[in-house]
């Protein structure tokens, strides 16, 4: 039997590819614009055919050539969401990520692949469901049943909670989304949930990036790396509790900005804690001020590399780029490919038993 060959759209460094991979599918092509992004994505995809180009610029025929069978069978993507991330109170159309949701339907449409994927954040059904709801009725006109839930990733065995809305589509028959596997009260049918311990207890120690600088860069040693950290971050993650809110750290250590409130960002200035899932790891993952990312027992941070093994990249991945910021946004950004590849396993089957080549 030939492998199926999918495609990514809006592929960043390749997380969701990998995940396709390791489903079983043969990624023929991905569609980036982020020059650094591509980077990533080619040292660690080299098969496939990258775009780095502006999705609009993009024609369904010129992916098509890129299969080996000329068939597209999944379209997998995740549009970016910082538009619906970041709205406040009321739905902002004028934000032009919004729009790209829509490339991703006319792709579709032009193709037209037996199965589609799409992960986005939870707002989408919210906030976005207007643009969200034109999607979903171009996706209805092409034939495809849909499916769609918002999940925790943790509930499927990521070491991190991070909520998201997976999209399934198939123009044969409905595809659920996979049921749990893991989850925090575990039972006969379901798993306890991955930790921070279970993903990076006993990794190598890193070195700080001016080090990795001095002796090679830090790709020299697997971005195994991390920020220097002042002697205040020190003290605030002395008093920080493993897995609790920055509200719970003495008032002359918390930031002027946070002092006498409790509102705002809750998870700064935190650690992690080694029994639970991570909080969600994002671009800002290097750094105390931008989230709970303090080592559950170090006085450091999460390195690079822990981030990376939290969003289920194995150690052999590589980030082709020597800038921290650049590398933490391409892990931040990224679907964790462990999760990417459950979600993916139900399209593969589907698409197997329509077709019998």
């Amino acid at each position: 039997m030939p492998r199926r060959v999918a495609v990514d759209l809006f592929a960043g460094g390749g997380g969701l590819s990998l995940g396709l991979e390791q489903a079983g599918f043969l990624v023929s092509a991905a569609v980036e614009l982020d020059a650094t992004a591509c980077q990533t994505y080619r040292a660690n995809h080299p098969g496939a055919v990258v775009f780095e180009s502006d999705i609009r610029k993009i024609t369904g025929n010129e992916i098509i050539r890129t299969s080996p069978s000329n068939r597209i069978d999944l379209i997998a993507a995740c549009p970016p969401c910082q538009g619906f991330s970041t709205l406040t109170a009321k739905y902002k159309k004028e934000d032009a990520r919004n729009e790209l949701i829509l490339e991703f339907a006319r792709l579709v449409r032009e193709i037209l692949p037996f199965c589609i994927m799409m992960e986005n954040v939870p707002g989408l059904a919210k906030k976005g469901f207007p643009i969200f709801d034109i999607a979903l009725q171009e996706f209805q006109s092409l034939g495809y049943h849909l499916s769609y839930d918002v999940v925790n990733v943790a509930d499927y065995g990521v070491p991190q909670q991070r909520r998201r809305l997976v999209l399934l589509g198939c123009r044969s028959k409905l595809i659920d989304i996979p049921k749990a596997t893991h989850s925090a009260n575990p039972s006969e049918d379901l798993k306890p949930w991955v930790t921070v311990r279970d993903a990076i207890q006993g990794a190598d120690a890193p070195i700080t990036l001016q080090k990795a600088i001095e002796i090679g860069g830090p790709n020299h040693v697997g971005w195994n790396v991390v920020r220097s950290m002042s002697e205040l971050n020190e003290k605030r993650l002395l008093a920080a509790l493993p897995g609790k809110s920055r509200t719970q750290l003495p008032e002359h250590l918390r930031p002027k900005c946070h002092q006498g409130k409790s509102d705002g960002f809750s998870n700064v200035y935190g650690r992690m804690s080694w029994d639970l899932p991570s909080p969600t790891i994002t671009g800002g993952c290097a750094t105390l001020s931008k989230g709970r990312f303090g080592h559950p027992s170090m006085l450091r941070t999460i390195s690079v590399r822990e981030a990376a093994s939290l969003q289920t990249f194995p150690t052999s991945y590589r980030f082709a780029t020597n800038y921290i910021d650049k590398v933490c946004n391409i892990i931040g950004n990224a679907l964790p490919p462990h999760f990417a590849k459950i979600m993916a396993s139900p399209c593969l089957a589907a698409i197997n038993e329509e077709y019998d080549d």
